[in-house]
């Protein structure tokens, strides 16, 4: 078997390639603490080098970060995945399975901000479905207080803006 860590990246680089949709730093925690394979700084640990690697793609907003595989990672993982035992691979599948409406529902609510010109910040807000886009709204506020507000919001109040916007629209 291999040394521990190298077994961590080659279950993240599998959890990865399993899932349709990328999964949060939190959603792959999660398994590992779930399952007992070992604690939340090792998996952090582990997710920094293959991140080094350029197996993995990070994207990192406000809040959140999610993960995904690139080509480099699923080669290397072509090559050893038979080093991952079948009771891990049934974890991972029973893991994406049992979380599969949590997984789309975080990768579907997205919601960022940035600095604009002058003193604004320019909050990004996303509604996806099956990662096509629903609602894509750009919204300019005065403070970054306001715009972490709307990001925090944003996941609670998705459904309904897009409803209240269709509505509207469509009168």
């Amino acid at each position: 078997m291999a040394e521990p860590l190298t077994t961590y990246k080659l279950m993240i680089l599998a959890l990865l390639e399993a899932s349709d949709l990328p999964l949060s730093g939190t959603q792959l925690s999660d398994f590992f603490l779930e399952k007992d394979y070992t604690n939340y700084f090792t998996v952090q640990e582990a997710l920094h080098e293959l991140d080094e690697s350029a197996f993995i793609k990070k994207e990192s907003t406000h809040n959140n970060t999610r993960y995904s595989i690139t080509p480099a990672g699923t080669e290397t993982l072509s090559f050893f995945s038979d080093k991952l035992s079948s009771g891990i691979h049934t974890d991972i599948r029973e893991y994406l399975s049992a979380n599969q409406l949590s997984i789309r529902e975080a990768a579907s609510v997205l919601a960022d901000y940035y600095k604009a010109p002058g003193d604004q910040y320019a909050v990004r807000c996303q509604l996806k479905e099956k990662e096509n886009p629903r609602i894509d709204l750009t919204i300019t506020v005065p403070n970054r207080e306001i715009a972490e507000a709307i990001c925090d919001n944003w996941k609670q109040q998705s459904e309904h803006v897009y409803e209240y916007l269709m509505d509207l629209l469509v009168k």
